[in-house]
């Protein structure tokens, strides 16, 4: 197995004038090349947390996180990273937000703009290249996102929530859409999520979190009927329902709390 991503006793704490809150603890973690695993947890379990180490967004207090066998000390150009909100720009039209990630690393180019106009077409984007922000529904926008995240080709996609502001039509049009995706491109891909049935629904593997601070409790492997197909006809598996009911029994807090949250 190719280790694309990798989380060796990792801890991270965060100093405020209260003190230091311990966020997550010793946590080991490998990602194959092309897996698709979603974390899930009760709220404050540092779900967050961890995309933002295996981003390089920060760094751990403790441990070592990798990408490719090389330690993650910053952004890295090989790392997508897309979150609940789109954050486009409102005063850039939907192509010139597409092209943004080549602009600050210096690299727009015609082969650039040409790369953006295949993505564009792609996901359904293309007579939207010249509108705005506020001209698009919260789907279309999130399909910009996506392009904007794709556009410079990385090796990884972390996904904050991506779908979770959006009605159930249009997320599992999406949870279609970015599955589709990371498997075509062979993209290694980790989501966080609230929602264990798209965790169920999306991924190879779910990592299931304790309460702050964070640590694993349980991974599950998901059956190979269920991540062979897209997440809109996984649900209809007949061994979906078993996993989701042990994916729930295994979250819930050891006092009795329900299902968790995003942390």
């Amino acid at each position: 197995m190719d280790v694309m991503l990798r989380l060796s006793g990792v801890s991270h704490a965060y100093v405020g004038p209260a003190g230091a809150l311990l966020a997550v603890d010793g946590l080991n973690l490998d990602v194959a090349t092309g897996e698709f695993v979603s974390l899930v947890g009760p709220s404050g379990c540092g779900k967050t947390t961890i995309l933002n180490l295996m981003a390089g967004l920060i760094r751990p207090s403790r441990g070592r996180v990798e990408i490719a066998g090389e330690a993650v000390t910053g952004p890295d150009p090989r790392i997508g990273y897309m979150l609940q909100q789109d954050y486009l720009f409102p005063w850039r039209n939907i192509r010139d937000n597409a092209l943004i990630g080549f602009e600050i690393a210096g690299e727009r180019s015609p082969e650039a703009e040409r790369r953006i106009d295949r993505l564009l077409a792609e996901f359904g984007l293309a007579g939207t290249a010249r509108r705005y922000p506020h001209e698009l529904s919260g789907g279309m926008r999130q399909r910009a996102a996506l392009v904007r995240t794709l556009a410079r080709e990385p090796e990884v996609l972390l996904l904050d929530e991506p779908f979770s502001s959006l009605d159930l039509l249009i997320r599992l049009q999406l949870e279609d859409l970015v599955w589709e995706t990371v498997r075509r491109r062979g993209v290694t891909a980790v989501l966080v999520t609230h929602d264990l049935e798209e965790a169920a629904a999306m991924s190879d593997r779910v990592v299931i979190l304790e309460a702050s601070p964070g640590r694993i409790r349980s991974v599950l492997d998901v059956p190979a009927s269920i991540r062979t197909r897209l997440p809109s006809e996984a649900r209809w598996d007949p061994d979906f329902g078993p996993l989701f009911q042990r994916l729930r029994s295994l979250i819930r807090e050891p006092e009795g709390g329900n299902a968790g949250h995003a942390g």
